[in-house]
């Protein structure tokens, strides 16, 4: 990351595992430069308020990330009025952002696991893109052509305000490299301001996740 220019990092649970969750907050009280964490709840248990008091007694939690199956879990509530971001890891559906509008929501893997992310519903202020995971399912073996569409129609659909990149790291190790996935998200944007890729590539996830 110091190689690279970073000076921080979020932390994103890989799996629907309250264990992980735990794991991570753990690693960030122990380590400054991760900045935040988003970690997982059973949304579809109506004692996920509980779980939730224990991760936010952590400075450093931010939000959850949930798997979606076409249906809003009754907890889903409890995150919006908490203020906690949603990071949605799959199944993406637009009564999110219409039922609750003033809860940020970031679209996880646009372009990668996720495919093309629902444009249709970019207007929406809250909703936001991660484009991560782009060398996750083919280390070394990438092509930029093969995503570099889906990444552009993202950016002007959302404009740099609202797309963030992700490293998607370890979870390609041990055949690819942080480096790598860093260089197929800048080859998929192209040429670009520096201002533009200070969004992109911090300033836009400071604002989502609240380390500003």
């Amino acid at each position: 990351m110091k190689r690279n220019r970073f000076d921080g990092t979020v932390s994103v649970v890989p799996s629907p595992s309250v264990e992980a969750t735990r794991w991570l907050l753990g690693q960030a009280a122990e380590h400054e430069f991760v900045r935040g964490v988003v970690g997982w709840v059973d949304l579809g248990n109506p004692g996920a308020g509980q779980v939730l008091d224990e991760y936010q007694r952590h400075a450093k939690f931010r939000g959850v990330r949930w798997w979606f199956d076409g249906t809003l879990p009754q907890s889903l509530e409890e995150v919006a009025r908490r203020g906690l971001t949603l990071d949605v890891a799959s199944g993406f559906t637009g009564q999110i952002v219409d039922r609750f509008p003033d809860m940020r929501v970031v679209i996880d893997d646009v372009a990668a696991g996720q495919g093309s992310v629902p444009l249709e519903f970019a207007a929406h202020p809250n909703l936001y893109a991660k484009i991560s995971g782009l060398i996750t399912q083919a280390p070394t073996r990438w092509k930029v052509a093969d995503f570099q569409p889906a990444v552009r129609a993202t950016l002007a659909a959302f404009g740099v305000d609202r797309v963030m990149y992700g490293s998607d790291w370890p979870s390609y190790l041990p055949t690819g490299t942080w480096k790598e996935a860093l260089a197929a998200f800048t080859q998929a944007i192209g040429a670009q301001t520096m201002e533009t890729r200070e969004h992109l590539l911090g300033a836009t996830a400071r604002r989502f996740y609240g380390l500003e």
